[in-house]
């Protein structure tokens, strides 16, 4: 669990802004806190290639965030 993680946050005007890198341990706190959603796309150089990805397709990110958010899981 060493990947370097990036998401895209959205900011004025719908520009895009690259945020990271991060580790998995900041990446699954930032699921927890909710700054990062099941729609936010993401990418990490050795986990997606470099592919741009929503964490609702990397299966380890949404196992984490239906046990942090379970009164939303499913609602996607």
């Amino acid at each position: 669990m060493s990947a370097d993680w990036f998401f895209l946050k959205t900011g004025f005007f719908k520009t895009h802004k690259t945020i990271g890198p991060l580790s998995e341990p900041d990446l699954l706190s930032k699921i927890t806190k909710g700054e990062i959603r099941p729609e936010t796309m993401l990418s990490s150089a050795t986990k997606t290639h470099g592919q741009w990805i929503p964490m609702k397709k990397i299966r380890a990110a949404m196992e984490h965030w239906d046990k942090s958010h379970p009164q939303s899981s499913g609602v996607l």
